[in-house]
């Protein structure tokens, strides 16, 4: 993402206190500065930390979500812990963004840059979660690619950060900033370009006509069954007559959705619900229908709030006293909150799969005040030795997503064995797949 633009606080004393977002994805921690340049070159530890706290929060939601149904995603309505970890990568994406692109002396160059990494994430996006890698206990790949699973959460993190990074290259006014309303002016075309896509996604979600459907599965022996979903409405926002999953049906094909979709474990689902289990006998036709929770529509919403986390990183950029940025954070976060709360109240519920309004609005809102806390304790009060370790963890938050996340790792070391494939490493220290 390139090395960030130097940010200055004028609160701090001397200049060991000035600020630096550094290379995304750089190994090294910051150093003591022996020079006056060296000294300027500081990273905005805060972002690191935030990465770190996010990373470490998508590890224990993967494992401890099995068991412990507030750490898993929700089954449809409703926001869990695990319902917070994408919105805030993005977030942070869109901050980091902020900072990368303060000055763009070629735009052309830096669109060109921008969007090759875009096409390098989405690559290995496809190659991780599309199907290629069979599973922990699996020593085969390779993936049918008419059966792919084309979004994901690269993907998805692939597109924001691509529409964000264009906006802050080419959609930014050279307008003094002494005040939030300057910001705005500022940013207008930004800001307007997040309201145009919300507006969008409304419409089609509440507008689109969605027609009956039907899917098929494989049953027992091979055998394919046909389900038969009956729809024929408009603005229905459960599980099987959605707009953002016809329009994943109708462009991407369902047989490249995902095929364990979360609203197997509702209540109309399962009889374990919130876990997986059994259909009840009265279960929906569309229990078992492919749904992609990264789909085309949802991740519009997706932009929307990577460009959140955008205006965010300008409060950096353009307020260099401490109390200013920070309260320049709390008031819109605190409104986002309020305004999210009222949405659900009257209807449009939070919902991670759909991505809704009031789900972006609530999460952003969340994100914005996490990161105006860790602020105020790592780079204000200069807390760091408690956070060294999520320092660590958000400098190499790409590794530790291939790795763990992915089951890389476990795949890997699951593929050394003593004669039989079942005698590995990962059974000797207890780990399942």
């Amino acid at each position: 993402m390139g090395v960030y633009e130097l940010v200055r606080s004028e609160d701090a004393a001397g200049p060991a206190a000035d600020l630096e977002a550094g290379r995304c994805g750089s190994g090294r921690l910051s150093t003591p500065a022996s020079t006056p340049a060296a000294a300027q070159r500081q990273r905005l530890v805060s972002l690191d930390v935030f990465r770190g706290i996010t990373v470490l929060l998508m590890i224990i939601v993967d494992d401890a979500g099995s068991f412990l149904p507030a750490m898993n995603h929700s089954p449809w309505d409703g926001v869990t812990t695990a319902d917070f970890v994408m919105p805030f990568f993005l977030f942070i994406v869109g901050v980091a963004l902020a900072l990368a692109y303060k000055r763009v002396p070629d735009k052309l160059e830096a669109t060109g840059k921008a969007t090759l990494r875009a096409l390098k994430l989405l690559l290995v996006g496809l190659v991780l979660q599309g199907g290629f890698f069979h599973g922990v206990r699996s020593l085969t790949f390779g993936v049918d690619v008419t059966e792919i699973r084309l979004m994901g959460i690269l993907q998805r993190i692939a597109i924001a950060y691509l529409v964000t990074a264009l906006c802050q290259i080419w959609l930014k006014g050279d307008d003094d900033v002494e005040s939030g309303l300057d910001l705005i002016k500022r940013y207008r075309y930004q800001l307007l370009v997040g309201l145009l896509i919300t507006i969008t996604y409304t419409t089609l979600l509440y507008g689109t006509y969605v027609p009956d459907w039907e899917y098929r599965i494989s049953g027992p022996g091979s055998m394919e069954k046909t389900f038969s979903v009956t729809c024929g409405v408009r603005g229905d926002s459960g599980p099987g007559c959605n707009a953002v999953g016809m329009i994943d049906r109708k462009i991407l094909g369902i047989q490249h959705l995902y095929g364990r979709p979360v609203y197997a474990r509702s209540q109309q689902c399962s009889i374990n619900s919130p876990q997986n289990g059994p259909l009840p006998p009265d279960a929906p036709s569309w229990c078992q229908a492919p749904f992609d929770p990264e789909g085309l529509l949802s991740s519009a919403m997706a932009i929307v709030t990577c460009l959140i986390g955008l205006q965010f990183g300008h409060i950096i950029v353009h307020f260099q006293k401490h109390r200013e940025r920070i309260m320049h954070w709390l008031i819109p976060s605190f409104s986002m909150l309020v305004l999210a709360f009222a949405l659900d109240f009257f209807g449009m519920r939070m919902n991670k799969s759909l991505y809704t309004v009031s789900y972006t609005l609530a999460t952003a809102g969340t994100a914005g005040l996490l990161f105006a806390g860790i602020y105020a304790l790592v780079d204000l009060y200069g807390y760091r030795r408690p956070t060294i370790a999520m320092e660590w963890m958000g400098m190499h938050a790409l590794m530790i997503f291939v790795l763990i996340a992915c089951n890389i790792l476990p795949m890997f070391i699951h593929g050394f064995y003593w004669r039989d494939p079942s005698n590995n490493l990962l059974k000797f220290i207890g780990i399942k797949a």
